[in-house]
């Protein structure tokens, strides 16, 4: 009998594959041409660019910092998406390097597998159930209220911090009515992710309020997007809403990033990853706050 995480696997594999054949095949149809799916020329980026933007994001992502914001700055600033196609190209572009990331992390963190799975299925049931509600929430709103309510969270840990009330050792799994909470808060990042709320900083600090080992939310948080990407990469590619050449680019650097990253989180000792998590935290709070600021509608001036 296959075990709980051979089994958990399988299925990473089994809902990864499609997208990258689907990939794939519109790959060898379109050959090289820099193009996006949607018709619109991108400006002549070198390739070594595209694929530099995909290894430094995905170094910062493994350390839990996010890339879908940092990389829609960079092609932002350097002006090598449409601003249309952006989304689908961080969805389809940042799949495998992210699901190398659950590899990775389910396979040499130690972490309770029933919570695991508990919480990465809760995860993308929020997602899957919940995008046709969240599409109508204001996205400035839940961006304000997140980046409050991490702040304050963010606050909290700090001060076990330095009052050293962090444990070095902390239990790798939730049982009974931790689990619950831990379940339905995990459900609901998975729902605010369908409007680019990300959930890697937010379930950092579900599971260190929770008590449980800082190291055991990467593969949680990991595990939970490797799962919902491939589903949304499909979406984007039957839409025809995605640059394949800065897909490719993400990917291609993507890989050595997240490999690279991995290697320098899982050497560190828990105490000083417990600071990372805080610089994390603290800085996805303030990008949500200054995001949710920059989107405030103007007043309409009436003549």
């Amino acid at each position: 009998m296959l075990s709980a995480k051979v089994l958990l696997f399988v299925l990473m594999v089994a809902v990864t594959v499609p997208m990258v054949v689907a990939w794939a095949l519109r790959l060898r149809r379109s050959g090289a041409r820099s193009v996006d799916c949607a018709g619109g020329e991108q400006r002549s980026t070198p390739a070594w660019i595209r694929i530099a933007i995909g290894f430094v994001t995905n170094f910062f992502d493994t350390l839990g910092v996010g890339s879908y914001a940092t990389t829609t700055t960079i092609f932002r600033f350097l002006k090598t998406v449409d601003d249309r196609v952006i989304p689908g190209t961080l969805t389809i572009g940042h799949t495998l390097p992210t699901t190398l990331q659950a590899f990775i992390y389910i396979t040499i963190v130690r972490v309770d597998m029933a919570t695991l799975v508990s919480m990465i299925a809760s995860a993308v049931s929020g997602a899957l159930l919940g995008a046709g509600v969240v599409a109508r929430w204001p996205r400035r709103k839940v961006q304000l209220g997140m980046g409050c309510a991490l702040l304050i969270a963010v606050s909290i840990i700090f001060l076990r911090q330095v009052a050293d009330l962090q444990k070095e050792a902390g239990p790798l799994g939730l049982h009974g009515n931790l689990l619950l909470i831990g379940v339905c808060v995990n459900f609901l990042l998975g729902v605010i992710m369908t409007i680019g709320v990300g959930l890697y900083a937010p379930c950092m600090v579900l599971t260190s309020l929770l008590g449980m080992q800082s190291t055991a939310a990467f593969p949680i948080m990991m595990g939970s997007c490797a799962f919902l990407m491939p589903l949304a990469g499909l979406r984007f590619m039957k839409a025809e809403s995605f640059s394949s050449p800065a897909a490719v680019g993400l990917t291609l650097g993507g890989l050595p990033g997240v490999a690279l990253a991995a290697w320098l989180v899982t050497s560190l000792p828990v105490r000083t990853i417990n600071w990372l998590i805080i610089v994390v935290v603290l800085y996805t709070a303030i990008s949500m706050i200054v995001a949710a600021t920059r989107d405030t509608p103007k007043p309409q001036v009436r003549p």
